[in-house]
């Protein structure tokens, strides 16, 4: 540190607001001043006695914090624009410095002219009437009912983390239902329609737009006229929780069902889910009693109806007893004449039988004798006729032999004499002796 300190002022964050604060020291901030614009409603309580409001420019979104007695708010209606007369005070919070103007009178009411775009818009509301809404209780009942769960799909702004306020709303209800998340730029009506379109394509029971809060100008966004055409024309029952509780868009106006905030779609929800399942549980419990009087009453009177009939059912048993008593008795007693009948003739067949039978047996035997006769009669004739046959063959070997024999004794007898005219052959001699031989070997054979 030098030896010569320098000096310079030091301040504190309050003593900076300060300065700045009573530097602005405009005409505006110290004289009447008049103020056009649309007003729009606050939060809708009042603090010491005044209420905290919104004056928008009627040529663009750019708005100032209005401040007016309860009084004077009392003469002012909604959307409606207004000039008012005030001043403008300022309000210092932490290191920012907010303007606010405060009414002191309201000069002049302007008429409201209707733009096209208001005429479209009441045009899209006068056609979702004609459609008509489609009711939430009565779907998840019907749901419930089947035991059916109800298909969800949300639709959040891009790193929105308003889904857990949702599911704390819905609590245990979740078991009835199934949720898909998707996101996309919720500040752009492009992006929410093509969302919704793709949506309405997987045939999901309802769509809910869900957005947790944000400034006032990107509320316009679901006043847009494109998308909401589009809007009323999906069959899914369509929700909106898109964060503002006093301001109203076109879409809450068109929606199904609208809820303020996330956190109140899943209350909303988990109310409707778990009063159905009491009304389910008491009903229940009711039509069990009424079923166990009318069981009880069905009961006494099947009873007393039972015992009459039984009591018919026994006389009429004693009378069917004594019909089939006489009944099995003549039964019985034609049953036994027709048996003696039956048996006499059975007697007279048999005998007829048997007669029948011994005729036949002698006619057999006789058959028989005479079939054996016969047989021993072809045995001889078949006897004699092959000894025919053997002595027919055996004779017409002898001849053919004989023949044979004659025609060698010619050739003996010619050798003879050749033999005797001196001119022997040895040879031819030797060959008759040979022939000779086997004539008589062959004869012998047949013989």
């Amino acid at each position: 540190m030098s030896e010569q300190e320098i000096n310079y002022p030091v301040y504190s964050p309050t003593s900076v607001i300060g300065i700045f604060s009573n530097a602005l020291k405009l005409n505006a901030t110290v004289n009447l001043i008049y103020l056009k614009g649309r007003y729009a409603y606050g939060a809708g309580k009042s603090y010491g006695n005044f209420y905290y409001d919104l004056l928008f420019s009627e040529s663009d979104h750019s708005s100032i914090g209005i401040r007016i007695s309860s009084l004077l708010r009392s003469k002012i209606t909604n959307n409606e624009v207004y000039t008012l007369k005030g001043f403008i005070e300022k309000s210092i919070k932490n290191s920012s410095i907010e303007l606010r103007f405060v009414v002191d009178e309201i000069i002049q009411q302007e008429e409201k002219s209707i733009s096209e775009d208001e005429l479209q818009r009441y045009e899209l509301i006068q056609k979702k009437l004609e459609m008509g809404s489609k009711d939430l209780e009565t779907l998840i009942r019907d749901k419930m009912l089947k035991d059916d769960k109800i298909r969800i799909a949300n639709i959040y702004g891009n790193n929105a983390i308003v889904q857990k306020d949702f599911a704390e709303g819905l609590d245990v209800s979740s078991i009835h239902f199934e949720i898909d998340n998707y996101s996309c730029n919720i500040t752009s009506a492009t992006a929410i329609l093509s969302t919704l379109k793709e949506l309405s394509l997987k045939n999901y029971d309802m769509i809910g737009l869900v957005r947790g809060g944000g400034d006032r100008q990107s509320m316009e966004t679901f006043n847009d006229l494109s998308l909401s055409d589009y809007f009323i024309t999906i069959n899914a029952l369509m929700v909106t929780a898109i964060g503002h509780t006093v301001d109203e868009t076109l879409l809450d106006r068109l929606a199904d069902k609208r809820f303020h905030l996330p956190h109140d779609y899943g209350v909303g929800l988990h109310s409707i889910a778990e009063k159905l399942s009491l009304e389910r549980s008491n009903s229940r419990a009711l039509l069990i009693d009424e079923v166990k009087k009318d069981v009880r009453k069905q009961f006494s009177e099947q009873v007393e109806t039972l015992e009459k009939q039984l009591k018919k059912k026994n006389e009429e048993f004693t009378e069917a007893q004594k019909t089939y008593k006489e009944q099995v008795e003549n039964q019985s007693k034609t049953f036994a004449d027709q048996l003696k009948v039956r048996n006499d003739e059975f007697h007279k067949l048999q005998a007829s039988s048997a007669k029948q039978l011994e005729e036949l047996q002698k006619n057999f035997q006789e058959q028989q004798k005479q079939r054996a006769l016969e047989l021993d009669h072809y045995k001889k004739e078949i006897a004699a006729l092959h000894e025919k046959n053997v002595q027919s063959a055996v004779s017409e070997k002898t001849a053919t032999l004989q023949a044979n024999l004659e025609t060698l004794r010619q050739d003996n007898i010619r050798l003879k004499e050749e033999a005797q005219k001196g001119k022997t052959n040895y040879v031819v001699i030797l060959v008759s002796v040979i022939i000779a031989l086997v004539l008589g070997f062959i004869l012998a054979k047949i013989t």
